[in-house]
């Protein structure tokens, strides 16, 4: 996804002309969704002084309570409207998998602060288990394929840190010239997109109060919006996964 050098004695090929061009795009792309678009707070990006809890935001909604990201005063709190289907359309004349890639980096990094602003919040007596909206629980599954249940702040580290091994393995993520995608390119960045949709999930709900408090309920919407837009267009989630958005689908 860098663009190729070459000397000023030296011409480049057409094939690796078009290479160098396919890649810049790819990083104006990712530039564009990752710093315009999502344009989260400064503060995000350093450390946050957050303040302690009261023991009822610790604790969570009471299973009674209707839904707080479905309250309507929220829901208006939405960043402005944004054409989501234009935005994870796949331009004309770039690269699926350059495209795909870019999406998937700018959603890890969103996701990953997020999560980041409540993470003080999700513990192992608040969280034992990895839900979402509905009552859904999910299990972690290891690189052998053992199921196991873990507390929702081990599942999120093992979401962010398999993420960000992969998105750096220069065989699955190329950056170097030369370097291609991997034919099992597509497969790869369904499982990160799942996984990141469980953290999603998890948020929504257990952790939406805290957004709310801290303002940034909007950004989470917008998060969901892009991810979901870009399920729709390019199939990348099982029919089962989504379901458990539908509720939350009025937010994004």
């Amino acid at each position: 996804m860098c663009s190729a050098e070459w000397s000023e004695s030296e011409s480049p090929s057409p094939e690796r002309a078009e290479r160098s061009q396919r890649s810049v795009v790819g990083v104006m792309c990712h530039a564009v969704v990752l710093g315009v678009l999502f344009s989260l707070p400064s503060y995000l990006y350093s450390a946050v002084p957050f303040r302690k809890a009261r023991r009822k935001e610790r604790e969570g909604e009471p299973a009674g309570d209707p839904k707080l990201y479905l309250q309507e005063a929220l829901l208006e709190r939405k960043l402005p409207e944004l054409d989501m289907r234009q935005l994870v359309d796949l331009p004309l004349g770039l690269d699926y998998n350059e495209w795909l890639a870019s999406h998937t980096l700018a959603l890890f990094d969103h996701v990953n602060l997020l999560y980041g602003t409540v993470s003080e919040f999700c513990t192992a007596a608040s969280c034992p288990d990895m839900t979402g909206p509905g009552g859904r629980t999910y299990a972690w599954y290891d690189e052998r394929g053992k199921k196991s249940r873990v507390a929702a702040p081990q599942y999120v580290d093992y979401v962010m840190t398999f993420t960000q091994k992969t998105v750096n393995d220069e065989t699955v993520f190329p950056t170097k010239y030369a370097n291609e995608f991997p034919a099992q390119f597509e497969g790869v960045v369904r499982r990160v997109v799942r996984l990141l949709f469980h953290v999603v999930a998890h948020m929504y709900a257990a952790h939406f109060r805290q957004l709310a408090l801290l303002r940034l309920h909007a950004h989470l919407h917008l998060t969901f919006a892009h991810l979901t837009a870009l399920d729709r267009r390019f199939a990348l989630l099982d029919h089962k996964e989504t379901e458990v958005g539908a509720e939350t689908a009025q937010a994004g």
